[in-house]
């Protein structure tokens, strides 16, 4: 390992080490490469928390290097393997699809919460494919299964490792091989969550009692779950149990977003300074811009950022105008967000899958036409490792000044969705998109308010989280207006790398 410790600094070193440690006393000895069995009961926590640019996303996916090349197997949330008492076990988690899908395009195979806590059943036939195909069995001989169908399939896996996509290689749907969800019963061993700044108690109590070693990343300087009183869950980490890293300027010299970020923290920076601070960005640097209005064709994949909850809606009028979109119908291409699933507790196993396929609340989706039955729509799942699905929607649309919202079609009970072209900076934590417009003048709204969150004035919060969504562009929308498209919706940019799995019920209320 001293060839990845050496591109360390100081701080990302001694947290390495830090670790290190921890997982030597787990049974796991990065050092000498050594595994010895899981210590039942043994049970510890650790943060490692820093800002944008800090280097935490480097430093995982570090981590993850070396346990994986000590002999540690990575657990994803499509299949398990059968326990072995020698096997120990890695899986690296995010709170939302998106936040998983950025460390996958990073090297870094992650999965959500939800697909953990949730594990899928398999059909006992095609299990055996999977415990093939995963090295723990023989090649198996499956009735309606050809040898060349089985050697596809192992081909898949050899460069892409995973269970569903190789058994869609194979011929297979989804519905052949995977029976059901069920609740996590024993516990799993080592677990990385990015992104932890998200999590609520619940959440972290649960991945308490799954992971005996858990190690939480996240930003002390984003805004809060709703509900925590302004506080994350890795502050109530005390004595040596929480690192900070200090910026990493060598990673951060050449973005003028995290530059940004960094000037935020300044207490003497009020709101016309720091904006005063992106013109001159702007000025300098393209990956910064000084818009003067919005751009209806980045909100159909990159939805504005946004504070106060009129605003957004105001911004989804103005999309689906300027794109002609029917009161009564959406248009393929049109983004959603899930706002949740609405069935009767006795459908809890077809919350479990829908939930298990992506559909969590706050999954960014496109809407790809009506489904084969009334109130069902296709939709691709942003950052979902099987994006494309079928199920039953009720779809809202807000209007300005109005309490209910207009159903333009709905389905007795199944995934609830309001539209995703505008979203509250809250909902967007935890994404990452190329380009990103934040809407300004909501801003300097929250800067006239003056509220204070966590000893921070609630505008610097916002503009923090906000900014720092953006992956390569800043579009800093100075006023409230709206560029008219070049061009129609399409769903011709949501490409689907490996084979598409459906959800398709056979009726509305097996959703």
């Amino acid at each position: 390992m001293q060839t990845a410790i050496a591109t360390f600094s100081d701080d990302q070193a001694e947290a390495f080490d830090r670790v290190t440690e921890m997982l030597r006393g787990h049974g796991v000895d990065l050092d000498e490469g050594i595994l010895t069995p899981m210590t039942e009961g043994k049970a510890g926590v650790m943060a490692i928390v820093g800002k944008a640019g800090s280097g935490k996303t480097m430093l995982l996916g570090q981590l993850y290097r070396a346990l994986r090349e000590a002999g540690v197997e990575i657990v994803s949330g499509d299949y398990e393997g059968r326990r072995r008492k020698d096997r120990r076990t890695l899986a690296i988690l995010a709170p939302t699809n998106k936040a998983a899908s950025v460390l996958r395009n990073r090297g870094v195979p992650a999965t959500t919460i939800h697909r953990i806590l949730y594990t899928p059943v398999y059909d006992p036939e095609y299990e055996k494919i999977a415990e093939w195909l995963a090295g723990n069995g023989e090649r198996p001989s499956v009735e309606g299964l050809t040898d060349a169908a089985l050697d596809r399939a192992h081909a898949y896996y050899q460069t892409n490792p995973s269970i569903p996509g190789a058994l869609a290689t194979a011929g297979l749907r989804g519905s052949d091989f995977i029976k059901g969800w069920k609740r996590r019963e024993d516990p799993l061993d080592i677990g990385f969550v990015d992104e932890s700044s998200m999590l609520d108690q619940k959440q972290f109590d649960d991945l308490r009692e799954i992971f005996p070693a858990l190690l939480l990343f996240g930003d002390p300087a984003q805004l809060a779950p709703v509900g925590q009183s302004g506080e994350m869950v890795f502050e109530t980490l005390g004595g040596n149990r929480k690192l900070t890293l200090d910026r990493v300027h060598r990673q951060a010299a050449d973005s003028p977003i995290l530059d940004l970020a960094h000037a935020l923290q300044d207490p003497a920076v009020g709101f016309e300074e720091f904006e005063a601070m992106v013109s001159e960005a702007a000025r300098r640097d393209d990956r910064v811009v000084m818009a003067s209005r919005v751009e209806a064709e980045l909100m159909a994949r990159s939805p504005v950022l946004v504070w106060r909850n009129a605003t957004r809606i105001r911004l989804i009028q103005a999309f689906r105008a300027a794109y002609n979109a029917p009161a009564d119908e959406l248009l393929p291409g049109e983004p959603l967000i899930c706002d949740g699933i609405e069935l009767p507790l006795k459908h809890r196993k077809k919350r479990i899958d829908l939930e298990a396929r992506g559909l969590i609340k706050g999954a960014q989706v496109v809407y790809l036409g009506p489904g084969k039955k009334p109130g069902f729509s296709r939709l691709h799942v942003i950052g979902a490792e099987d994006p494309r699905l079928s199920a039953a929607s009720i779809v809202k649309i807000e209007f300005p000044d109005e309490e209910e919202p207009f159903l333009p079609f709905a389905a007795r009970m199944g995934a609830v969705f309001l539209h995703g072209a505008a979203v509250t900076i809250h909902k967007a934590q935890g994404s990452q998109w190329s380009d990103v417009q934040v809407f300004a003048p909501d801003i300097w709204a929250a800067s006239r308010a003056g509220r204070i969150e966590a000893g921070q004035p609630l505008w610097k919060r916002l503009a923090y989280v906000a900014i720092t969504r953006a992956e390569t562009r800043l579009h800093w929308v100075m006023r409230n207006r709206l560029a008219r498209p070049t061009a129609p919706l399409g769903v011709d940019d949501l490409q689907v790398a490996a084979p598409v799995l459906e959800l398709q019920p056979e009726t509305e209320d097996e959703v």
